[in-house]
Formats: structure tokens, C-alpha cells, sequence
């Protein structure tokens, strides 16, 4: 009987909530130290009592256009978060992106890749 109700709460779920609660599912089994998730703003109050209630550490960032950035995990990532993403992601350097990334576990490589095309356009921007 309760796997029923789990079911339908689930299916009436919009998908930006079921990705969240993937993303909380891997950061509770350990797969992930932190994770960002952008969203509908409509969502944020139950998004982050979710997270309340589990005692997850949290950031929410306005991103314009009725979106959200919520980075949360590890308080040690979140204390980290804080003094590193003060403005909008689009306004961070060349370097602190990459630091981004790599906090969120993303591919290193790719993080290079990223890294080098960013501090190449701004190189090029300056001359």
C-alpha cells in the first residue's frame, strides 16, 4: 500500500522536482559531495524544505528568468561556495569557473578544455 502512494506521489511530480530528488538520492548515497540544480523559481519553497528537512546545507542563487541555481551538499563545500560565487555564474573568471566545476565533480578534462577557451577569449578580448 505504500509503495502505491509513493508511485503516485511520484508521477504527479513536475520533472524539475523528480531531478531534484535524484540529486538528493546521490548525495545521500554518497555519489556526490555537492550538486548544482537550476529550476523554476514556482518551486523553491517546496525544494527547500526538502532540504530542511533532510538537514542539507544550502545556497540559492536568483538566475533571471523565473530560475533558480541551488547548490547544496557538504556544509565544507557550501562554506566554499559562498566565498567563491559572490555574482551571477556567467561573471565569474576563467578560474573560479573552473574551480566550479571541479567542486561539482564535473570531467576534468572537459573542465580544461573549458578553462583554456575562456581564458583564451578573454586574452583575445583584452588586446
Amino acid at each position: 500500500m505504500q509503495a502505491e502512494v509513493v508511485m503516485q506521489e511520484t508521477r504527479a511530480m513536475p520533472t524539475d522536482m523528480k531531478v531534484l530528488a535524484n540529486h538528493i538520492y546521490e548525495f545521500k548515497k554518497g555519489v556526490r559531495q555537492m550538486v548544482l540544480f537550476t529550476f523554476n523559481r514556482k518551486y523553491e519553497r517546496f525544494a527547500l524544505e526538502r532540504l530542511r528537512q533532510q538537514n542539507i546545507s544550502y545556497i540559492v542563487q536568483p538566475v533571471g528568468n523565473d530560475r533558480m541555481n541551488l547548490f547544496f551538499g557538504k556544509k565544507a563545500c557550501m562554506d566554499a561556495i559562498r566565498l567563491m560565487v559572490t555574482r551571477p555564474l556567467n561573471q565569474l573568471t576563467p578560474e573560479e569557473d573552473f574551480m566550479l566545476g571541479a567542486l561539482l565533480g564535473y570531467d576534468i578534462c572537459a573542465q580544461c578544455e573549458r578553462y583554456c577557451e575562456r581564458k583564451c577569449r578573454n586574452c583575445q578580448a583584452a588586446q
